[in-house]
């Protein structure tokens, strides 16, 4: 997965999803575009305010389950300090809020 970022001074959170037309034939690449808005949606509620974001798959990324691309998102967001502090390490499973 690729993480794009930049810091916002508008404010809000601003998401675009990326996924090439030479990573495979249009149904591959519409499943991965909606396991990395799910997978978004479901971290939506602790992402940091002020930042845009653009969340791409590598070809490896396209033919895992949404779980693992959960996992590696959030992980990756963690890493750069755009989670919120007071994000819990939500499972999978967990209800998913509204903001």
């Amino acid at each position: 997965m690729r993480l794009l970022f930049m810091r916002n001074a508008s404010g809000g959170v601003r998401v675009g999803y990326a996924v090439g037309k030479r990573q495979g034939r249009a149904h591959v690449r519409n499943r991965g575009r909606r396991i990395l808005r799910e997978a978004f949606r479901r971290l939506a509620p602790g992402i940091a305010e002020n930042v845009v974001l653009v969340l791409s798959l590598k070809n490896s990324g396209l033919k895992a389950k949404a779980t693992e691309v959960y996992r590696d998102l959030a992980a990756i967001l963690k890493r750069r300090g755009l989670l919120a502090k007071t994000w819990k390490d939500a499972e999978w499973n967990a209800p998913v809020g509204r903001r």
